[in-house]
């Protein structure tokens, strides 16, 4: 497994790359010690050739041959005054086999003619030229062989790479460390942490502290808080919601149970000989009966089992002028609300009747109720209208007042269950509810102004077309 863990990546990267820096600097070298070698060979050779010189021919026999012995050369030409001399010479074990001017040799020859000399396999018998030191004369010219010379190529070759290795090895190891301490640790840390609050994400105790003092890193840790921290938040709510739910499921169960008693009591009213009774004892029952429906459609709602929509034909301005006569009886407060209607009396639908006078009461009821908390003195207009879109297209429906408009905090989830109502009090589950049974009929519920000058919602729903 370490050989797949970023810090022996980072150890092999380090390794290699002051491997290939120690190549660049091993080919230069290598061709300067090559260069040392033969001018130092040449000024030997010069200081040979100049005792004779001095000595008058007088230095000859044993004593020239140690001189070239000690220069490591055949034999030593100087030119001065245009004059080639042969100073120092000694039988030449082997032919010439290729000649060297290192007058005006440019790095490129002196680096190419090194590395072929370390590639060959046998010594060899070379000549080399070379301006003499102090202008001694023109150039001097030297024989020798090679073999010394490859020796010794290749132990300084050696040594360099024996350097090579130690500095790359000290330096993969310091870097590895720092990498361990720097990134890796730090990143393990993370790590940790998360898998630490996988296992517990309600417990806060669990969250990241950042405390890295890498600033990309600082920055990851201090993202993986916040991210932990709204997780934890979310997840506290979404279990407050799951037993508020199961609260409202129970409620309404109970509640479900007395409606059915007041609507078999309402059943009877409707036998009484009182004119007044008997009137009020139809839209008694409405309001139980949808009182009723709503219990049980909650308790599906608790179930995520949306029931589909019973599609039925129906007039729209019946099922508006059902809604604004029961928001009508419901007016309280000292506002003064005044409903309109615009609703073609040829105009179809095709809907669900219950699930749609539920989403028109709840956009007229968030509407009354909250012109009623302002107070606010005058009269105050909520406006139901219903238009054709083309012929079979659709019918959009308009629910608008000249109220306060919506708060601010309310139209960032205006139609999230429990996110936060429309109107002071409000849990945010009425909107939730409208907007899922619009697209259950295949429409769109939207939001399309709310500021000072009152709100607008609007519903698409497909068409009926008309009678």
């Amino acid at each position: 497994m370490f050989s797949n863990s970023l810090s022996s990546r980072f150890l092999w990267l380090v390794v290699i790359f002051v491997l290939l820096a120690e190549v660049l600097i091993f080919v230069p070298s290598v061709s300067r010690f090559r260069e040392d070698y033969l001018l130092a060979r040449l000024e030997r050779a010069q200081i040979a050739s100049l005792a004779l010189l001095a000595s008058d021919g007088s230095i000859a026999g044993e004593l020239a041959e140690e001189l070239l012995e000690n220069a490591g050369v055949f034999n030593v030409v100087l030119r001065r005054d245009a004059v080639r001399e042969l100073i120092l010479s000694s039988p030449i074990p082997a032919p010439i086999d290729e000649t060297y001017d290192l007058r005006n040799a440019n790095a490129f020859t002196l680096t190419r003619d090194a590395l072929q000399e370390m590639m060959r396999d046998e010594p060899r018998i070379i000549r080399v030229i070379g301006e003499p030191v102090r202008e001694a004369g023109l150039l001097i010219e030297i024989t020798l062989d090679t073999e010394n010379l490859q020796a010794e190529l290749w132990e300084y070759g050696r040594r360099i790479l024996l350097v090579s290795l130690v500095i790359s090895g000290v330096t993969a190891l310091l870097l590895y460390i720092s990498i361990q301490a720097l990134v890796v640790a730090p990143m393990q840390r993370v790590i940790r942490s998360m898998s630490d609050y996988a296992d517990a994400p309600q417990d806060a105790n669990r969250i990241i502290t950042p405390r890295s003092g890498v600033r990309e890193l600082r920055a990851a840790e201090e993202a993986l808080h916040q991210m932990q921290t709204d997780l934890t938040g979310l997840l506290r709510q979404k279990d407050r919601l799951a037993q508020l739910g199961g609260s409202v499921a129970r409620i309404s169960h109970d509640l479900r149970n007395m409606l059915t008693t007041a609507s078999m009591l309402a059943d009877r009213m409707e036998m009484s000989k009182d004119p007044s009774v008997k009137r009020a004892a139809p839209k008694l029952v409405n309001s139980l009966s949808r009182a009723i429906r709503l219990c049980e459609s909650t308790l599906t709602f608790g179930k995520a089992e949306d029931p589909p929509p019973k599609l039925a034909p129906m007039r729209a301005a019946t099922l508006v002028e059902d809604v604004v006569e029961s928001e009508k009886l419901a007016l309280a407060g000292p506002a003064e609300i005044s409903f309109l209607t615009d609703v073609p009396r040829d105009l179809m639908l095709r809907v669900d009747n219950e699930q749609i006078f539920r989403v028109l009461s709840n956009l007229v009821r968030n509407a009354r109720q909250a012109i009623e908390a302002t107070k606010q003195p005058g009269v105050i207009e909520i406006v139901v209208s219903a238009t054709r879109q083309g012929a079979t297209e659709g019918v959009i429906i308009r629910v608008g007042d000249t109220g306060p408009g919506l708060p601010a905090k309310a139209k960032d989830h205006l139609f999230e269950a429990f996110q936060g109502g429309a109107r002071k009090g409000g849990v945010g589950l009425g909107l939730a509810i409208a907007a899922e049974l619009v697209r259950g009929h295949g429409g769109t519920l939207e939001l399309i102004r709310s500021d000072e000058h009152g709100t607008e919602f609007r519903i698409w729903l497909p068409g009926a077309g008309q009678t």
